[in-house]
């Protein structure tokens, strides 16, 4: 070796020697436990400032959940498809396979999975994107506390955060939190979202077998969805959902038996999100409105979500209502060819008089097309179905006429068109429709016919400040207005809901109904008092009953004579009232039988801006009328209402029924005095259809010898009015069988000041 080798040979042992004098073991294992030290403390001081917080706003949010009265759903509304669920309500069995799935020695366990979450961390660091490791705890931290950034800072939290919640909260509370917070897919939020959306059942309902299923769905929800998985996808999320199974087994915690026997359950085909569709829009919107009414909260702090919304609606009724007012109006228009029918708007309301419940609402064609109910809308006047309030008025009050004479529904009238009130400090001569003189009238002739002149004459005699007070006390909304004569002629605003519920009060003997939308309302568990739909005795029974006994007429002898030919009620028991507004912007008929009240409207509303005839503008939503709508002429009560009312009620009331009146008077009683105005032939008529009753008509009958023409008292010259008793027991015809009394059954919007306004009467 020479001298220059030797040199080299030197200089590389003392760099070798050097190299080990540096990284001696001493001194590595010194580095790597100051390492873990400087580690912990790091881990300590962040243990120390990170708290666990208040859950994100988005974890929070749930969707309120709309039911019908049978439990079924009505729809889901809000910006997450969630509704948490208790852990009580999700079977033992569909519990552990969430565990067996994701989590075996979760009840053992301290919230964290170190190996997990390192490697996650390293995974994080190398940019492998996101891996699996986590426990439950730290998932259900992932989801409710924090967010699904791929971060070493999120990482971090996540797991001090983990092992905080799991010494503060029960294992219990945190599997309960997992399950109702993570996603499946299909839009689902949760355990319960998730049970309707794979298998249309809640999650109480949900079998072993299922609960594997949405258990593996949680490892990769859209490549797992079975009716969007490819042939991989599916051999994987039938893989998994075995492992899930076989590891419940292991524990104890499933029979192998049962296991053996368990087939995999392919979910349901996908379909849309429950929304708000067709008529589910307005009864949504009815029902919210009750709910915020009730509890004081504000639309926002409802809108987080966390409600279960129970309806009265009954869905049979409901898809009848919908069908009657398909075929029997709508279909009869037609938007292309008639630019007025764009502008008729429908709206119903069905109740039942003993609960209050509404069981079918008719909202219009749709919130994406009409956004107002006209269901619930009190902008257009109710016309003359305000008239039984007058008679109701009247009885409770036992006024008398000019004369001095008690208001019954014998009490005859002079029913001259535009015959000046007398009484009133404010002049007011109703026209009658057609402006049809009738002469002498009774009153039950003149609810048979719709008698303007007549109703005017008697809202002054009973003094329009108790016609008021009375219409407040029967469910009107009449807060503010000032009585004046035109009020008798319905010229105040008012919505079928509203009108429903006043002829309820009369359904119901004078005790009060309110109609309710909600049957239940439910917030996490907690429910709301609900206010009563049965209030007080408004109007004496007796009242109530000769207003029913009253409008038995206007069906078997009036302006609504037409229902009678309708499948199911030529011979029911039925009571109601027709109602057409000033120039025929509204026409209304509410009747009811014994067990179900039934409210309908159509309103006329400028669909779009444009110019009429005379060259006048007229605004969208601006009222119209609705003459001419469906090709024919003036739209009356007795003609598209009544028709919807009747197929409706004819598909739709149950057993048959007479009223149990008590009562001396009206046409379901005996036949009133019979008036000497022109002969039916030539009176005008809500009725399109000329055919007679098929019941016997009360006024049909022979009058008694006093009331023949010779022997009638004068009209009263001061009041219009003179009051006669009823014919005499022995003087009495038969009842007709549609209406005879029997023994008592054991088992948002503004209103229009239009008081200047005339109707055109029906």
């Amino acid at each position: 070796m020479g001298r220059a080798e030797a040199r080299r040979a030197q200089r590389r042992a003392a760099k070798s020697g050097g190299i080990r004098r540096l990284f001696t073991w001493r001194k590595l294992l010194g580095t790597a436990l100051g390492v873990i030290l400087l580690g912990m403390g790091a881990f300590a001081v962040l243990y120390m400032l990170v708290d666990v917080p208040e859950g994100n706003a988005k974890a929070q949010m749930q969707a309120n959940v709309y039911k019908y009265a049978d439990g079924s759903l009505l729809a889901r509304t809000g910006e997450v498809n969630r509704e948490i669920v208790s852990l009580a309500e999700v079977p033992k069995e569909v519990q552990d396979t969430f565990v067996a799935a994701e989590n075996k020695s979760f009840y053992d366990d301290h919230g964290v999975d170190f190996k997990g979450t390192a490697r996650g961390l390293l995974n994080t660091l190398s940019g492998k994107g996101k891996q699996g490791g986590s426990t439950i705890t730290q998932q259900y931290v992932k989801n409710y506390y924090l967010d699904q950034d791929q971060t070493v800072t999120r990482k971090l939290k996540e797991l001090v955060i983990s092992l905080k919640l799991d010494q503060k909260k029960t294992k219990k509370e945190i599997l309960a939190g997992y399950i109702n917070t993570s996603y499946y897919g299909r839009g689902a939020f949760g355990i319960q979202a998730a049970a309707q959306a794979y298998y249309g059942v809640d999650a109480k309902d949900l079998d072993v077998s299922q609960g594997a299923y949405l258990a593996a769905l949680l490892q990769a929800p859209s490549q797992y969805d079975w009716a969007v998985a490819g042939p991989n996808g599916k051999r994987l999320v039938k893989a998994r959902w075995a492992y899930t199974l076989d590891n419940m087994v292991e524990e104890g915690w499933l029979d192998a038996g049962k296991r053996q026997g368990l087939k995999f359950p392919v979910p349901h085909d996908p379909k849309p999100l429950n929304g708000t569709a067709g008529q589910k829009g307005y009864i949504v919107e009815a029902a919210r409105n009750a709910v915020l009414k009730q509890t004081g909260l504000t639309a926002d702090q409802f809108d987080i979500g966390g409600w279960t919304i129970t309806v009265n609606i009954d869905k049979k009724k409901q898809e009848q209502l919908e069908k009657s007012v398909e075929t029997k109006l709508l279909d009869k228009l037609d938007t292309k060819k008639r630019k007025l029918d764009q502008d008729i708007q429908a709206g119903a309301v069905s109740v039942d008089p003993k609960t209050g419940a509404v069981l079918a609402l008719y909202g219009g064609r749709g919130q994406n097309v009409h956004w107002t109910s006209n269901a619930t809308r009190s902008d257009f006047q109710p016309a003359s179905t305000f008239k039984p309030v007058i008679l109701a008025a009247a009885l409770a009050e036992e006024s008398k006429t000019q004369d001095g004479e008690r208001i019954t529904a014998s009490t005859r009238y002079d029913g001259t068109s535009k015959r000046p009130v007398v009484g009133s400090d404010i002049p007011f001569n109703p026209e009658n429709e057609d402006d049809q003189d009738y002469g002498r009238i009774t009153v039950q002739d003149a609810m048979n016919k719709s008698v303007n002149s007549v109703f005017a004459q008697m809202g002054v005699d009973v003094g329009m400040d108790k016609v008021m007070k009375t219409a407040g006390e029967l469910g009107m909304d009449v807060k503010g207005l000032k009585g004046t004569p035109a009020m008798t002629l319905g010229s105040m605003g008012a919505s079928p809901l509203e009108m429903a519920g006043v002829y309820a009060t009369f359904d119901n003997h004078g005790k009060e109904v309110t109609p309710q939308i909600v049957k239940s309302a439910v917030h996490e568990g907690d429910a709301v008092d609900l206010p009563d739909a049965i209030g007080d005795q408004v109007i004496s029974r007796q009242a109530a009953d000769s207003v029913t006994s009253v409008l038995t007429g206007v069906v078997d002898d009036g302006t609504a004579r037409g229902v009678r030919n309708a499948e199911g009620l030529a011979k029911r028991a039925i009571a109601g009232k027709t109602g057409t507004s000033d120039d025929n912007k509204s026409a209304w008929f509410t009747g009811y039988t014994p067990d179900l009240v039934t409210s309908v409207g159509l309103f006329g509303e400028a669909a779009f801006d444009r110019t009429d005839d005379d060259g006048k503008k007229i605004k969208k939503n601006a009222q119209v009328t609705l003459q001419g709508a469906g090709g024919g002429g003036r739209v009356n009560g007795g003609g598209f209402p009544a028709e919807i009312w009747a197929d409706y009620m004819g598909h739709s009331v149950g057993k048959a029924r007479k009223f149990d009146l008590d009562t001396d008077m009206g046409a379901a009683v005996s036949p009133p005095p019979v008036s000497h105005s022109p002969s039916p032939s030539t009176s005008p008529s809500d009725d399109p259809s000329p055919s007679p009753s098929p019941s016997t008509s009360p006024s049909s009958e022979p009058p008694p010898a006093s009331e023949s023409p010779q022997s009638s008292p004068p009209a009263s010259p001061s009041g219009g009015a003179t009051s006669e008793p009823p014919p005499s027991p022995s003087n009495r015809p038969g009842p007709d069988p549609s209406s005879t009394v029997e023994l008592p059954d054991l088992s948002g919007d503004k209103r229009p000041d239009n008081s200047d306004n005339n109707n055109d009467d029906r």
